[in-house]
């Protein structure tokens, strides 16, 4: 399955309702709520979601403005936004990654041909926060993965108090990483992308 024909799942949006029929409603009304795939546009909205998640809390950011900008350029496809009224409230940005384990390098880099995606963050607007969006939001995303059929795993490294809520997410600890930015340690956590392809080799089509 290509990356295209993925695209329904993330479109999909729940119109508010309003006593008329969707055919109806004016043409130039913005969706209540959708999920898709971010764009080099949205970067300044994405970093400034970051920069008030991370930044104010440890000082020190997973992705800078370029370094989104950089992301979003070579794979939008592994990134999902989820905007409520136009407004981007929660967002999650990965990339490719070609080795068993997450090291310095894979904090920058794109590895086109690999099978692993590397979360880089996931951040919700802090008027948002506490409603579970940040659950959902992963869920939604860890299910378009399922769509793309090269994809063997998702991975991340977070630091210890975040482990509960990724567990909560599916994923499962790998152990802890090697990679460091300043004093911040972190572990290393992975889910196991079920994909259609992977599910067709092992049921033997």
């Amino acid at each position: 399955m290509s990356v295209l024909s993925a695209l329904p799942f993330l479109k999909l949006t729940h119109l508010r309702s309003s006593g008329r029929s969707p055919v109806r409603q004016r043409r130039h009304t913005l969706p209540a709520s959708e999920f898709r795939c971010l764009t080099p546009e949205d970067a300044i909205s994405v970093f400034e979601i970051e920069r008030e998640a991370f930044i104010s809390v440890s000082g020190n950011c997973p992705l800078y403005l370029d370094e989104v900008r950089h992301f979003l350029n070579l794979c939008p496809e592994l990134s999902l936004g989820w905007f409520e009224e136009g407004q981007l409230v929660a967002f999650v940005i990965g990339s490719l990654w070609d080795q068993e384990k997450l090291n310095q390098d894979a904090l920058t880099l794109h590895k086109a041909h690999g099978t692993t995606v590397h979360i880089h963050v996931l951040a919700v607007h802090h008027t948002f926060r506490q409603q579970g969006k940040g659950s959902i939001l992963m869920w939604r995303y860890l299910q378009y993965l399922r769509c793309l059929p090269y994809i063997r795993r998702a991975m991340l490294m977070c630091e210890d108090f975040l482990i509960p809520f990724y567990s909560n997410c599916g994923f499962k600890v790998l152990g802890p990483s090697e990679v460091t930015v300043g004093t911040l340690t972190f572990t290393e956590m992975y889910y196991a992308v079920q994909g259609h392809a992977l599910m067709r080799r092992n049921s033997g089509w």
